[in-house]
């Protein structure tokens, strides 16, 4: 079964530093992972269902068209990048696995590729900030959903920026 994604190729194009040029093959697949992954994990299965079954039948209008573009997708955007910096300099061939290298381009060096992603993580963590806050005063009067998860649902995380140990 196809996965339904909240946002599109364009959106991620647009909204990033990732180039206009780059095949869509390259990086779709990390969409579907951060949507999966980190968008379910604050939107629990109830309302990813829900959000994913209002987009298959054109029907996200009202209070969920606003919560998904205002906090999911800009949210979904950024874990994406997570996501993808991290492979996007390699490529699998016949011939194995190889490191893309432009005539006249220079590669970043981890440090520099780690700082990307370390931007775009603080990026998707402020928007998953801003979502866990909003869902906080209105899930329950829009978004009954979210607190319908039972069994081997996720449940949705309230804590968007956890915290190591504190001693």
């Amino acid at each position: 079964m196809a996965t339904t994604l909240f946002i599109t190729a364009k959106d991620l194009k647009s909204n990033t530093i990732l180039n206009g040029n780059v095949d869509v093959d390259l990086f779709i697949q990390f969409i579907k992972i951060a949507q999966q992954m980190h968008v379910q994990n604050y939107t629990g299965t109830k309302l990813y269902d829900a959000i994913t079954l209002k987009i298959n039948t054109s029907a996200l209008t009202g209070d969920y068209l606003d919560l998904v573009v205002d906090y999911v997708q800009p949210m979904l955007i950024h874990f994406a990048m997570v996501d993808y910096l991290p492979f996007a300099n390699y490529q699998i061939r016949n011939g194995g696995v190889f490191k893309h290298r432009s005539e006249n381009s220079e590669t970043p060096t981890k440090d520099e590729l780690d700082i990307l992603v370390q931007k775009h993580r603080t990026f998707a963590d402020f928007y998953a900030k801003r979502f866990v806050d909003y869902m906080s005063i209105n899930s329950s009067a829009m978004f009954p959903e979210y607190w319908t998860n039972s069994n081997s649902d996720m449940f949705p995380d309230q804590n968007p920026n956890p915290s190591g140990w504190v001693l």
